[in-house]
């Protein structure tokens, strides 16, 4: 035998005698081991600190997370395949890229496919490949991030198509195989995407239109008084939710969540938050900002439940970081700032507490 079959024959022995030792300590061990190295205690906790007013949706965040962590899924099958329902700025996207972050290490360690450019028919070769005969076919090139999707054998890959409802029911049809068997093969035939160790998870805001022209109806009517609103309008999702996709798309959605609008309740939090983030891009300065609590009413009042987050977002851009920037130009040597609220606009000023 040649030296190249001796080192192959020796190295196939000890693999199996390493998968035999394995094999037995999984059987002499008491408790269940799993593959996955992320701990779904820490990743909650994680999510938790930063997602604010989704008490009900991180709960079926933690139990998709334990079952992950169990790794007894179907092997045929993704490890999971979440809708997550909700208007615009509740956090679903953001959801998804902490999740990324506390599993991966970093918010970009996933596939993220925007569905609202894949509006037309044809778009549908930009996942599933050019057909055979046509440019492109050989190369089998997708927009899906293959690496991401896979992920590895001890973190799960991740995978979010952001926008569903504004794809074509070409392209959300061309998910089904997906859904089904873990797998999509480019139309070419030439290669296959495995997704059976992914997390797949689809975000959608279907029936935020009907909800946009019924928010000022609402107090008018009685469902709005004696049922939960929160309630209602997840009720009138579900029914455009039905309208807009095939039973057969939604019968292979593992779990169906609904993020509930973030409260006058929450908004300090959020806030806070915000803040926070503000504060790790100014550290580079070695900047600190502090908001009086006058600030924050100010901005909770200014806050317009329809456009969630991303509303207070754009209040700290356009109202809150001009006066900081301006304040840090014309005294580069403070660096702890205080924000106060006084005749109807918001002032900087050296915090000495």
């Amino acid at each position: 035998m040649t030296y190249a079959s001796d080192r192959l024959e020796s190295n196939l022995q000890q693999l199996a005698a390493q998968q035999s030792t394995s094999q037995q300590q999984a059987t002499s061990s008491p408790h269940c081991a799993s593959r996955f190295v992320f701990e779904p205690e820490a990743v909650m906790q994680f999510l938790k600190h930063r997602i604010v007013g989704q008490a009900q949706v991180l709960q079926q965040f933690e139990q998709l997370l334990y079952l992950v962590k169990a790794d007894f899924n179907a092997p045929n099958k993704p490890l999971a395949v979440m809708l997550l329902l909700g208007s615009t700025g509740v956090g679903k996207t953001e959801t998804v890229r902490l999740l990324s972050e506390a599993i991966h290490g970093h918010a970009d360690a996933y596939c993220r496919i925007d569905m609202n450019t894949l509006a037309q028919e044809h778009y549908v070769a930009a996942l599933s490949g050019a057909p055979p005969g046509y440019v492109g076919s050989k190369e089998a090139t997708t927009l899906f991030d293959i690496e991401a999707i896979q992920g590895s054998y001890s973190k799960p890959g991740i995978v979010l198509f952001d926008e569903l409802e504004k794809a074509s029911q070409e392209v959300i049809r061309c998910l089904l195989n997906i859904f089904d068997n873990g797998r999509l093969t480019v139309a070419s035939g030439v290669k296959t995407i495995d997704f059976r160790n992914c997390l797949i998870f689809m975000t959608s805001n279907v029936g935020a239109a009907i909800l946009q022209e019924q928010w000022s109806k609402f107090l008018l009517r009685p469902q709005y008084w004696f049922r939960q609103r929160d309630g209602y309008e997840y009720h009138l999702v579900k029914q455009a939710l039905r309208k807009r996709f095939d039973p057969e798309f939604l019968n292979r959605i593992d779990r169906t969540v609904y993020y509930n609008r973030i409260s006058r309740h929450d908004l300090k939090n959020l806030i806070l938050i915000e803040i926070e983030k503000l504060n790790q891009r100014l550290s580079k300065y070695n900047v600190t900002v502090q908001l009086h609590e006058a600030v924050l009413d100010y901005l909770a009042d200014e806050y317009d439940q329809r456009y969630g987050a991303r509303h207070v977002v754009r209040c700290i851009r356009t109202q809150i970081e001009p006066v900081i920037a301006r304040f840090m130009l014309r005294f580069p040597d403070i660096q702890n700032i205080s924000l106060q609220y006084r005749g109807g606009q918001v002032e900087a000023h050296e915090n000495l507490d």
